[in-house]
C-alpha cells in the first residue's frame, strides 16, 4: 500500500521532513552519487524553504519510498540559479503559473526484495499523478524540470505531455534535459488525474 502527502515543512507530520531529508540522501547522494550538501546523514539544500512544497510517498511501514519537491518560479529555483545553460538560450520561466519539479523519485530503499517493474511503474505514477494535483492546486498549469533521459522515456511511454526545452547536455558525466510538462488534459488523463476547468488545459 503507497500512501502520499503534501505540504510544506510546516504541516508535515513530526519527523516527516527528516525522514524525507535521510531518504533523499539515500537516494541522491549514496545511491546516485550526486555531490549536493550534506550534513549529517541529511540531504537539503538552499531551495528547502518554508515555502517549499514537498510530496511524499510512503509504504506499508510508513518509511518514505518516494518524493519530490515544488518550487515557484516567482522565487529563486534550482534550474534557474544552477543549472540556467539546461534552457539552451531560452529565458527560465518566472510565472505564478509555472512551477519547478525537482528531486523526483520512486527509488525504493531498504525494501526486502526489489520493486517488480509493473510496481515499479505503478508507484512512479501514483507519485507522479500527486505531483499534478498538487502543483495545480497552487494555480500551476506548466511543470519546468530536468531529469536524466531515461525519466523521459517513461513520462512519453505513460502517455504525458512532456516535451524538451533543449537538448541534453552533459553534468557529472550523464546527459540531463529540461523538459515541460503541461498540466493539460492529455497529461491528467494519463495519470487519471481529474481535469479541473481552472487547471488543466488543451494544447
Amino acid at each position: 500500500m503507497l500512501t502520499v502527502v503534501s505540504g510544506i515543512s510546516s504541516q508535515l507530520s513530526p519527523g516527516l521532513e527528516l525522514a524525507l531529508a535521510a531518504y533523499r540522501y539515500e537516494v541522491f547522494i549514496e545511491a546516485l552519487g550526486w555531490q549536493l550538501p550534506v550534513e549529517n546523514g541529511l540531504e537539503r539544500d538552499q531551495f528547502d524553504r518554508p515555502d517549499t512544497l514537498y510530496v511524499i510517498a510512503r509504504d506499508a511501514n510508513e518509511s518514505v519510498c518516494g518524493c519530490a519537491r515544488l518550487l515557484p518560479t516567482t522565487q529563486a529555483y534550482l534550474l534557474d540559479e544552477v543549472f540556467p545553460d539546461l534552457m539552451n538560450g531560452a529565458p527560465a520561466p518566472h510565472a505564478s503559473d509555472v512551477w519547478e519539479l525537482s528531486r523526483f523519485s520512486t527509488k525504493a530503499t531498504g525494501e526486502i526484495a526489489a520493486l517488480s517493474r509493473d510496481e515499479a511503474r505503478r508507484r512512479f505514477c501514483v507519485l507522479f499523478a500527486a505531483v499534478v494535483e498538487a502543483a495545480m492546486d497552487q494555480g500551476a498549469t506548466r511543470l519546468i524540470t530536468f531529469t536524466a533521459m531515461g525519466v523521459e522515456r517513461i513520462l512519453r511511454s505513460i502517455g504525458m505531455h512532456a516535451h524538451r526545452v533543449g537538448p541534453p547536455q552533459l553534468i557529472d558525466d550523464e546527459p540531463v534535459l529540461a523538459m515541460w510538462i503541461e498540466l493539460d488534459d492529455q497529461t491528467c488523463q494519463a495519470l487519471r488525474v481529474p481535469v479541473r476547468a481552472s487547471g488543466a488545459r488543451s494544447h
